[in-house]
This record gives structure tokens, sequence and C-alpha cells, in this order.
């Protein structure tokens, strides 16, 4: 036994040696000085522990040592260690501390890979979860404390709360808060809830009171920290520390000096004392004296000089640290009122813990260490703590003072919270009761598919699909190859896993091909007097039209079959080309299928997508067969002129070719099916309104029928016949209550709907009829009457005054006809003598200047018409020198719209020829045609909406090429009605005509 205590003494002093100096009893020793302390322990102090003489004393120490539980949680590393002055309570708890310490550290010597930083971290960071010991009681009064910033929910006194902490330096923070056994900190909420960040820079950010709350337990994930904080109290922010305020009490290093000075001493102070005597001594002024926590780097090797300047306190300007003050509630009686209320908030309570059962277990974790009882001010912070609602509602109840209304703000919570918690229950209900029948269904029908299976009653899906597409074809007439092609799909999907791609690409595959009408027509109408009357109904006029289709049924009808065609009608918007196509099936009998081709770019959209490709699908002609179950429709191609195209996604106006092809059709080869498709039966028909941007091997293909405009007479009879009594059933207007006059039909399609088509009129009809309507509605008038004189009030005011610019066209003026794809116009030029400049005196070349927007074929008649008026003006007056000596100008009003065309070339030089000569030509004439250097007048297009235009301008005589006097003879008598029509071949006819000798002699 003396042995034991001799050489624990050794040990304790060696011990006190390294690093228990004055009050703060801090240990250091570098790895050298270790090693002496733990080689010293164990040849020693240990060995002698394991004689038998000291077997006793041995147990004894280690039960003692395993009891002493406030030294569980100490530090211990390779490096440095503390022993804390709390824990020497007497000086054999010393010892045995002492003794325990040095037992750590020779483990730690022995086995350094222990801990999961190799030893040389503290062990609570090695642990992912730390324990705190609970201290006994609270402080009631710690003002400095650091902000910890929560979203959404504050949290209220006498319960718990879980926190996450993201933020380093404020983790670092509440790890040494921890160590120093000075858990505390202060819990407020964020004024914004889009706030997610840990820390806080201002107190703008936040509300001044929260609550001062103990971290009960840390547990650090190293990327982050999660904080158990029971809440204690409610506290207010009276100020901010400043910033150079260390955050919490700091340990300077101890320096060598301050060693030595401090052995000296206690030499001097005990040469007459024995050993004992000085522990007591330093053991008391332990006891006496809080100790520090360690708040250095790694301590050098003892002996060497440590500078303070490297020393200085953890501190981070984004952790905001507070003054704070406790905030007490008001003083108040226990009145029946305030009982009855406190009653209502637990009965509330109850209320929703019936509805909901996530509230008892959180009911049960916040208070699990309170007795639910019937103190006002729990109660309320229980009821807050329980409900959902905003969190501004929450931070008032937090900061009202007043018990009794506190409550009240608190019942008002709960009962909001109540009745959402009765609605989310009955929605709840609602979903339950639903997915619970859809499962019992599901549970029945598949008991019931495996009963029938087993019956025999019903077979295999694979089974039951090879069936449906078998059914499919009976009656159809396959063609061979194509019905090797479905049995050979068939066997490859008998073969494949229902759940598989493949499967899903097969039976898509085997779906379309079973689902085309194979050798199946309709019956056609080859009765050339039902087809006439059904043309003649849905339309007038559109006289080609209807002469080719009747044509068509003759031929059929003489040859016994029928083959398909393909037409193209060409003609301004308007005139009822879509439409007319309708009325062919219907005359033919035939099933409709009508698909727009303008803008279109991908010629999948043609010829289909191989099926390998992910949602792919055949082309539009497999589309129309399998809408239409027939192989002989009529299809409508629509808009062929604005077909697009794309280089990476090809020409979709050459897979037309071999579409409208009657060479290649009767093979049609769709990407998509793979197989030849015979679509040679196929009634084809496109429109456009321009054929000229259509590729000329198309346009080849087709048959063009041109479908012209209609003049006001046809506009006057289709209105009657179609557009109003339409207008009528489309408004719910009754025939007898509005009538519109004749005039006020013509004076609309003289003044405002001059173009070729019928669309815009329709549009105003369609306008018309509405404002009755409304007249009608508001019982304004029983029967409305619209005249000539009243159609401003229904429509606004006229849009086109006249189409002539001059009434009397001085010289150098003409009037021209143009055609574009929107009907025919008049077309003024003008042409004016420019001043003499300089270059001409001294000798400069005359020119003539073209302005109008023209475009270079324009140009060029121009320029040819400038040269023949020189050759014209010097052969019939060559002392007539003005094209020799004066520069012209010549000018197309409207320049904003686009001009281009050769057939104002008579126009242009007749007006050349009325300048040099200073004469105006006949008036009330329009002219067109395109001339020669020799003066040879060549054909023009557009003969009829030209004539029109003239018509509509008033002109009274028209001269047109020789070589359109058949298209002439081909028109309406409408059209040519009430025009002198002149036929040239040579200008100088025209010449004589526009400049008749008799107004010349005179």
């Amino acid at each position: 036994m003396a042995t034991f205590i001799r050489n624990f003494r050794t040990c304790y002093y060696n011990t006190r040696h390294f690093g228990l100096t004055g009050s703060h009893r801090q240990y250091l020793c570098s790895s050298k000085q270790r090693h002496s302390v733990c080689e010293n322990l164990r040849s020693n102090s240990i060995r002698n522990l394991c004689t038998p003489q000291t077997k006793t004393v041995k147990e004894s120490a280690v039960r003692r040592l395993h009891h002493i539980s406030s030294v569980e949680d100490r530090l211990c590393n390779s490096r440095k260690f503390s022993l804390w002055n709390k824990c020497f309570l007497n000086q054999g708890k010393r010892a045995l501390s002492v003794q325990r310490q040095c037992l750590r550290a020779y483990s730690s010597q022995e086995n350094p890979g222990d801990s999961e930083d190799g030893g040389d971290n503290p062990s609570w960071q090695g642990s992912q979860s730390q324990y705190l010991p609970t201290p006994l009681t609270v402080p009631d009064y710690f003002p400095r404390v650091p902000v910890l910033a929560v979203n959404r929910n504050p949290v209220f006194p006498k319960f718990s709360k879980m926190l996450e902490i993201k933020d380093p330096e404020l983790m670092e923070l509440l790890r040494r808060k921890v160590r120093l056994n000075q858990p505390y900190a202060g819990v407020f909420l964020k004024k914004s809830d889009s706030n997610e960040a840990d820390c806080v820079t201002s107190l703008d950010d936040i509300y001044k009171i929260g609550t001062f709350v103990q971290i009960a337990e840390l547990q650090d994930m190293k990327t982050k920290v999660r904080l158990i904080v029971n809440c204690h109290r409610r506290i207010k922010i009276t100020e901010v520390l400043p910033e150079d305020a260390e955050p919490f009490p700091t340990v300077k290093t101890v320096q060598e000096k301050n060693d030595s000075k401090r052995k000296m001493k206690r030499r001097k102070n005990g040469k007459n004392n024995n050993e004992n005597e000085e522990e007591k001594t330093e053991i008391t002024e332990a006891e006496e004296k809080p100790i520090e926590p360690l708040n250095t780097p790694t301590p050098p090797p003892m002996g060497e000089k440590i500078d303070e300047s490297v020393v200085k306190p953890v501190s981070s300007n984004k952790i905001l640290m507070v003054e704070t003050e406790n905030v007490k509630d008001q003083s108040y009686e226990y009145s029946d009122q305030m009982k009855a209320t406190t009653a209502a908030v637990v009965e509330t309570i109850r209320d929703i813990i019936s509805l909901n059962p996530i509230y008892r277990e959180n009911l049960a974790y916040m208070i699990q260490h309170n007795r639910f009882n019937d103190n006002p001010v729990y109660i309320s912070d229980l009821g807050a703590q329980l409900t959902a609602a905003e969190s501004s509602d929450l931070q008032s109840v937090l900061e009202e003072l007043d018990v009794s209304e506190r409550l009240h703000m608190v019942l008002t919570l709960l009962k909001k919270e109540f009745e959402r918690n009765k609605l989310q229950k009955k929605i709840g209900e609602e979903v339950e009761e639903k997915v619970r029948k859809q499962h019992r269904d599901f549970i029945l029908r598949e008991q019931l598919k495996l009963i029938k299976k087993e019956l025999g009653m019903e077979k295999d899906d694979k089974d039951a699909i090879e069936e449906k597409f078998r059914a499919r074809l009976e009656g159809l007439e396959v063609p061979d190859p194509i019905m090797e092609v479905i049995n050979e799909e068939l066997t490859k999907l008998s073969i494949l896993d229902n759940h598989s791609s493949e499967f899903s690409v097969t039976r898509n595959y085997l779906d379309w091909l079973t689902v085309l009408p194979w050798g199946k027509f309709t019956e056609e109408n080859l009765e050339l007097t039902k087809a006439k009357e059904i043309l003649e109904e849905d339309h007038y006029g559109m006289k080609d039209v209807k002469d080719r289709i009747m044509e068509f049924i003759a031929v059929s009808q003489l040859k016994g079959s029928t083959q398909g065609k393909i037409l193209c009608f060409q003609g301004p918007p308007g005139v009822g080309k879509t439409s007319i196509a309708k009325s062919i099936a219907r005359a033919l009998g035939r099933e409709y299928y009508r698909f727009s081709v303008g803008g279109m770019y991908d010629v999948s959209e043609i010829k289909g997508h191989r099926r390998t490709y992910v949602g792919a699908m055949p082309g539009k002609m497999i589309q129309c067969l399998k809408k239409t179950k027939s192989m002989n429709p009529l299809v409508l191609i629509d808009e062929v002129d604005k077909i697009g195209s794309n280089r990476l996604h090809g020409d979709p106006a050459a897979a037309l070719l071999e579409l409208l092809d009657p060479e290649q059709n009767a093979n049609f080869l769709d990407h998509f099916l793979d197989v030849p498709i015979d679509v040679s039966k196929v009634l084809f028909i496109s429109t456009a309104n321009d054929i000229g941007t259509i590729p000329d091997p198309l346009l080849d293909r087709m048959e063009v029928i041109e479908v012209s405009g209609y003049i006001a007479d046809e506009k006057f009879q289709i209105a009657q016949r179609y557009l109003v009594p339409q207008a009528e059933t489309n408004s719910g207007i009754k025939k007898e209550q509005v009538n519109i006059y004749d005039d006020a039909l013509k004076t609309l399609i003289h003044s405002y709907c001059r173009e070729s088509g019928v669309r815009n009129l329709q549009k105003h009809i369609e306008k018309i009829y509405r404002k009755c309507a409304l007249s009608i509605a508001k019982k304004e008038m029983e029967k409305v009457e619209v005249s000539d004189n009243t159609l401003k009030k229904f429509i606004g005011l006229p849009i086109f005054q006249t189409d002539r610019m001059y009434d009397v066209t001085p010289p150098g003026v003409v009037t021209g006809l143009a055609w574009t794809g929107y009907g025919g116009t008049t077309l003024y030029l003008e042409c004016v003598k420019l001043p003499p400049v300089k270059d001409q005196e001294k000798g400069g070349a005359p020119t003539l200047s073209v302005t109008g927007n023209m475009a270079k074929v324009m140009e060029e008649s121009s320029k040819i018409g400038y040269t023949y008026s020189k050759t014209l003006l010097n052969e019939i007056d060559p002392d007539n020198e003005f094209f020799q000596t004066s520069s012209i100008h010549l000018h197309s009003p409207e320049g904003a719209t686009p001009k281009d065309g050769p057939s104002a070339g008579i126009a242009i030089t007749t007006a050349l020829m009325s300048l040099a000569m200073n004469r105006p030509c006949r008036q009330e004439v329009a002219m067109t045609g395109e001339i020669t250097l020799t003066g040879k007048v060549l054909a023009i297009g557009g003969l009829k909406e030209k004539l029109l235009a003239a018509k509509r301008a008033g002109m009274k005589c028209v001269l047109i090429p020789e070589e359109n006097r058949s298209k002439f003879e081909d028109l309406d008598e409408a059209v040519k009605s009430d025009l002198e029509v002149h036929f040239v071949k040579h200008y100088k006819e025209v010449f004589d005509i526009v400049f008749p000798k008799e107004e010349a002699q005179s």
C-alpha cells in the first residue's frame, strides 16, 4: 500500500510539472513528455497496482473511477488534455482523476487510431452525436447570447424544438459554447419566411422578442449540427454587442516564464510545508476559481516560448451577439372568465387531437417532462405551438404579455386550425374511399380474369390481340404480299414479352396494317343530272370547274370504271376553291378528306416516319385511308403553292411527286408501313393562289383549272342565294325580322367589297346581321330595314370611293390594267419632263428615271417603251427633238404596292408619247399588253380580272392583245358587256386609237 501511494504521488507530481499551474489547473504536454509520463505510470503505478498486496486497493480505485461521472465528458487527445477544477472535490478524488487521465493518455498512446481523426482532434469531434449533461439549474439571468434565427414558427417557453445549423462559423461557436458548459442561446423569428440563412447580420431581419433556450443535445454531423433545445423564457433584445467583443470568455496561453515564476514562489512559500499541504492549497484554489477553457492552437513542446499575438479568440462578423433582458408576463387574476377561456382552449386542443393523430405525438413530445395542468400561461403557449398559423400571428402570441389577451388570440388560432383539420379529414376520407373502391375493383377484376381464364371463357392477351387483328381483315381483299407481312408480324408478336418495347412497336404496326380498307371502295354517283343539281345547289358560277367534273363523270360512266385524277384549282382567295371540292365529293358520292400543306417542311408528314422512332406514325395519305375507310376518297391538298422546303427534313414538294403521279401512285410506299399501297383510284384536288411558286415537275402532274374572281352581278347573286340565308341562320334571326334591300347589297359590293372573292362580303353581311340581332335583343325595334342610306350605320363609311384617279387625264398620264392574286386593278402611269440641268446644256445625254416600286421586269418594259417611243416619234414627227433634249421621270402611284410584269408595256409607251407630243390620250381608255422593241403587242394573263377592273373604274374602251381574242370569246357576256374592246397586234394600232387623227387635226 505504501508503494502504491508513493508511486501514485510521483505520477501526480509529474503531471503537475507538465502543466498544472495556478488556479487554471491546465495540463499541457508534448508528445515526448506525455510518453515519459505514460512510461512512468506503466512501469511504476500499473505494475504496483497488479501486486497481490494492492489488489484490494486497485479494485477500490477502479470502482471509484467508474463512479466519478463528472469526468466522463472531459476532453483528452494525443497532444493536450485538461483537468477541470469542478471534478476535484477532494484530495482523494483528485488523485483518482489524475490517475484516470494518465490511464487515458496511456491508452491513446497505445491506440492512436481509436479516434476518428487519428487522435489529433478532441474525442467529441470524432463522434457523430454528443449528449450534453444537463445542468441542474438554468441561470435566471444570462444576458449575452448568440442569435439563432428560425423560419415560420417561433419557439415557446417550456417546450422543446429541434434546430439544424449549417453555417460553419455558427456551428463552431455552438460547439465551443457546449464545451464551456454554457449551452445557451436566443432563438428569434425571422421577419421574412423566404430568408433561409442560418445567420442574420441585422436586427431588422428578426423580431426583437424571442426565447431563451438551453441546448439539451448536440449531434455533430460534420456538415451540419442538429440541436435539441429546451425553451425556458421570453427575452427581448436590448442592444447588439460590438463586433470586437468576445463571444464568450477565453483563456490565454500560459507562458513559460509564468510557470517558472510560479515555481519559485511555491518553493519560497512551501519550504516549511509538506507536500500534502501544498496539494490541499492548490485544490482549494481550484475549487474557488472557475476554470476557463483552452482557446489556443496546439502548444509547442515544453521549453519553447509561445507568442501571445498568435492566440486570439474566435469571432465572426456573421454571428450576431446580442444583449438581452427577460420579458415577464403581466400580473393577472385567475378569474372565472380566464378559467372559461382556458377550458375552451383545452377543449379545442382535444378536438384537434381527436381529428388528427399527428398532434397527439407532437403533444406528447412537447409535454414530455411537464404535467398537463390548468396554468393559463402554459396552456396558451401549448396551443400556439400546436397550430400551423402564419408566422406573424404566432409571433404576436409570443410578444403578447397580457395572459388573458394571449389566451383569446390562441383560441382564435386553434379554432381556425380545428376547421382546417375538419376539412382535411373530410378530403382525406373522400380520397381514401375512392382509392379503396378502385383497389377493390382492381382486385375483383383480376380475380374475374383468372376465373374466366381457368374456365376457358377468356383467352390470353396475345391471343385476344391476334383475334382482334384477324377479325378486322375478314371481308377485305388484302393483297398476298401484305398478308404475308401481317402473318409474320403476328407470329413475331406471339413470342414477344408483353412489357417489352418491341411488343408495343409491333402491335402498333399491326394496328395500322389491319385498319386500312384493303379493296374497299365507295359506290360512286355517275348520274350527270343529279351531280349537276348538287354542284349548282352549293355554288354559283365556276363554270369551268363544274364542266370538268361533269366530263369526269361522263368518262367514268362510258368506261365503266373510274380512274384517279389530279386537278389544281387556281384563283384568288375567297372564290370558293376549297368549298367546291367538298361539293364535288358530295356530287360524286365519295368520302372527303382535306389536309393543308401550307408551310409544311417535313417529308415525314407526307410519307410517314420510320416505325423504329419513338412516336412514329404514318403520313397523311395513310391517315386519310384510315379515316375515310375507303380506297377511293376525294383528297383535297390545300395551299399547294405555299408548301415549304427544308434541306434538313427533305422537300415535301418532291414527296408529292410520287403521290400525285398516276404512273407511280399505284404502288405508293409509306415509310411507316413499308408496303406498297394502291392510291390510283383517289381523286386528288389541289388549290393554289399563284401557280408560279409551284415547282415545275409537280405542276406538270396536275391539270390546272383557273377559278377567276366574281364580277359584281355574280357577287350579288351569291349574296342573295347563299350568304344572306347563312347569316340569318348563324345569327338566329328570322327572315321577316331583317330585310336587306338590293340597292344596299349592290352598294356593299361596290363600295366595301371590291376584291375578287366573296369572303370579305360574307364578313360584312354577318356584321350587319349581328348589329340587327343586338337591336332586336334590346327590343329597340321589331324589324330592321337595311337600305343604301342606312348601310353606314351598320358597317361604317365606304372604303372605296372610285377607281379613277383622274376624271380627265392630262398629257403624260395613261390608265393601265394589272392583275394580282387578289383580282384585277387599274394601274395609272405618270411621266413628266424634268427641267434642264447644266450637264444637259453642255451636251449631256437625257435620262429616264423610274419610281413606284417597280420590279426588274417592269423596269425593262419601261426601257423598251422608252426606246420604241424615240423610234416612233422620229418616224411620225422628225422635227420633234423632245427625247434628245429632255430627261423624263416615270412613276406608278401607290408606291407601297410592289409591281412587276411585262403587261404594262403599251401603257408606258403611250404615256411617253403623250408627254412628247404634249397631247392627252383618249379619255376613259384602259390598255394592257406587252411591247417589243419593234412595236409588237404580246399576250397577257388575267384577262377577266383586268376587264372587271376596267368596268369598276368606269372605262368605256379597253385595248388588249390580239392573241387574247380566244380567251375573250370564252368569257361570260356579263363580263364583256358595256365595253368597247379593241384587239391589237402592233403598237401603231394602239397609237391610232388613243390619238385619233381628227383630234390631231383640230
